[in-house]
């Protein structure tokens, strides 16, 4: 078979090659590619030279890479462009992936010659870069079994393998489930209050699919409109409920028994290693350390934001009381919201759309980064893509030098995930005197074009978009000599600093004039729109605060506990949103269910991690407020100190380097209007 996954990718930029790849080629690019990096491990292993950083760390950390490549290509298309095909590969191809892992740390005599350079560090020059590789190796293979017995072992592989058969499946019945719900509409009464453009859209989706009238699907772009704007209450009662209670419906795509599977697996797997708990085993590669430490931040955060979103909740049920609705619902909250900000601000996101154009937003975000970080877009037609709505682009910077390859992919379809991510098809690393550049992609579900319309963003999918730019930033400036401590290769904790500080441009009048231009006339945004903006940033920013805590706090009852006791999914979560609900419960709906961050993605007790990322961002605008948005030393020591450094140092000094000191909680308080 002529395979051109296990060639070398002579295209353009070195990039994948999407064109040439049939799925016939991926189990066999696996397996060979498995085979030769266990026979890199072997060289390593079978040196008789007595154990250093150069002869082991080195060789073990650009090990695999062709692995790497086949493995980024493979799970960004199950993710962006799957078919039943691609996830049956994939169900076969983790299991291989799981163990060739475990043959890696659990593979005594290599841990033996990282051991012996461990130990004797403190005599070794290293700079401070090989450091944390050398301490975060050894740490890697302790915490994956090196210390257990051979049946500890064998149980450790078992468990490791089903976990990732069920993250997979998990994320399968959520992409089913999203694809199998349509809402047809025939009766244009039914239609009243939806946006011009959200009711052809619909009118577009259903002659694409091949049915009479308007259809709306549980995807972000058809979904959030339908449930903002439609005055049918019933209807989006009937919408809200299929969204939540996808793959909880006692059917083929049901989750509710992987999800118990799921959390008891990783508490065994914490168990063996002789954590008290998986949140134990999780946080203690983390800056936030340990699980009382982060249920201290949010009750924190708790303490500030529930007596705010309590006010909140009361004026929305004020709203709806003149329309009769006595007990506002949750199928209530955007439909009420939107009226309660047109009332307060006299602003709508129909108001804005027209401004948001999305090619002037992507040019938007190029001249920030080209202002703050000397970076150059060029767009390039030569490099392949796997679907011709992916956009690819040559980064350089002022003096030319290649950057990065950066791909964007923004409308939602049958294939892809919901939801937004960034994602990587090659780290950058330093070898041999050549510093070999990343491949970096943003992935979104955003309005799509319609006949008479580009694709107008929300503000919402605006600062979706900067959040996402953010991380690719992180990636593609990334300027280290390993490849495991690229670009957003960091504490978990610490990867959302660069997608959440890059939101706040979005609100600022200097920035938005540089793109939020009308789509129809090319008039600079009004300085009355940019203003509302800005004096709305905080609005029900006590109900959000809360939604994002109890997303945290569930995320926590699951993995800080021993779940060994939970029968039901719907009772656990229900008794962990106690705190925090606002909306009455609705029994046939369950968020985790569909909770992918946590089940699937890599945010199990981890997703405080927004909320603590926010205490960051707040803080490191700060600096930039207090000069300029723009002022380029501010700028310098952000990309020296965060962007450029990947995981290299431990996240809070990379970050007093930057700033000069700790954050503080305050700052985030204060931007959010909960500060007393």
């Amino acid at each position: 078979m002529n395979n051109p996954l296990l060639k070398d990718f002579n295209t353009a930029f070195g990039s994948a090659p999407f064109s040439k790849l049939e799925n016939q080629f991926f189990i066999p690019a696996f397996e060979v590619a498995i085979k030769n990096a266990k026979q890199e491990i072997d060289q390593i292993t079978s040196n008789q030279e007595e154990a250093s950083f150069e002869n082991t760390l080195v060789p073990l950390e650009f090990s695999g890479n062709k692995l790497n490549r086949i493995s980024s290509i493979f799970f960004n298309l199950n993710a962006a462009e799957t078919n039943e095909e691609i996830q049956h590969i994939a169900q076969k191809v983790s299991p291989m992936l799981s163990e060739f892992a475990n043959d890696i740390r659990l593979n005594e005599a290599l841990f033996k010659r990282i051991q012996k350079v461990y130990q004797h560090k403190d005599q070794l020059e290293l700079t401070k870069e090989q450091h944390m590789l050398l301490e975060k190796n050894y740490k890697a293979f302790i915490r994956n079994g090196s210390n257990l017995s051979d049946p500890e072992k064998k149980r450790l592989r078992a468990i490791d393998m089903e976990k990732s058969k069920l993250g997979l499946k998990f994320g399968e019945n959520v992409l089913a489930e999203t694809n199998d719900y349509e809402l047809i509409i025939t009766d244009e009464a039914e239609l009243s209050g939806l946006p011009e453009g959200v009711v052809e859209a619909a009118k577009m989706l259903g002659e694409e699919k091949g049915k009479k009238g308007w259809v709306f699907t549980l995807d972000y772009p058809s979904y959030i409109p339908f449930m903002t704007y439609a005055d049918n209450r019933e209807l989006r009662e009937t919408l809200a409920k299929a969204f939540g209670s996808r793959a909880m419906k006692n059917n083929e795509h049901d989750n509710q028994q992987n999800v118990i599977d799921i959390v008891n697996l990783r508490q065994q797997r914490a168990t063996l290693l002789d954590y008290n708990s998986h949140a134990h085993y999780v946080l203690e590669e983390r800056m936030a350390e340990a699980p009382e430490k982060v249920h201290e931040f949010l009750e924190k955060l708790l303490s500030k934001a529930k007596p705010a979103a309590k006010k909140e909740f009361q004026l929305l049920q004020d709203l709806a009381k003149k329309d009769g609705i006595e007990k506002i619902e949750k199928w209530d909250g955007a439909y009420y919201s939107e009226k309660l900000k047109k009332a307060l601000f006299a602003l709508d996101d129909e108001q804005l759309k027209p401004y948001f154009k999305l090619e002037n937003v992507i040019q938007g975000v190029f001249d920030i980064a080209g202002k703050l970080f000397d970076l150059r877009f060029e767009s390039v037609s030569d490099v392949d893509t796997y679907h011709e709505d992916v956009k690819t682009y040559k980064v350089t910077n002022s003096k030319g030098d290649f950057v990065a390859l950066f791909y964007a992919d923004f409308f939602p379809r049958k294939g892809k995930r919901n939801g937004a991510w960034m994602t990587s098809y090659k780290s950058q690393w330093k070898k041999d005197g050549i510093n070999s550049r990343p491949h970096v992609s943003i992935v979104c579900n955003f309005t799509k074009p319609t006949k008479s319309k580009p694709s107008l963003l929300t503000f919402n999918e605006v600062t979706t978009l900067f959040h996402e730019f953010g991380h690719a930033l992180h990636g593609m400036l990334a300027d280290t000599t390993f490849p495991n401590l690229s670009g957003t290769s960091v504490y978990w904790d610490f990867v959302e600093l660069p997608s959440q500080i890059f939101e706040n441009w979005c609100y600022e009048k200097e920035a938005l004039e540089l793109f939020a231009k009308h789509y129809q006339t090319g008039e600079v945004i009004p300085m009355e729109l940019v203003k509302k903006i800005k004096d709305s940033s905080n609005f029900l920013e006590g109900i959000a605060t809360l939604r994002q805590l109890s997303f945290g706090m569930l995320d926590m009852a699951y993995h800080g506990n021993d779940p060994s006791t939970i029968d039901s999914v719907k009772a656990f979560e229900k008794k962990a949103f106690g705190e925090t609900q606002l909306y009455p419960d609705v029994e046939e709906n369950c968020m985790s269910t569909a909770f992918s961050h946590i089940f699937q993605g890599g945010y199990s007790a981890g997703y405080y991690s927004y909320k603590w990322a926010e205490v960051l961002d707040a803080d490191a605008f700060e600096a930039f407020k207090e000069k300029s948005i723009f002022d380029k030393e501010t700028a310098i020591k952000f990309k020296e100190n965060i962007l450029s450094k990947g995981g290299t140092e431990k996240p809070m000094e990379l970050y007093k380097k930057f700033r000069g000191k700790e954050p503080s909680v305050d700052a985030l308080l204060k931007r959010a209007g909960l500060l007393a």
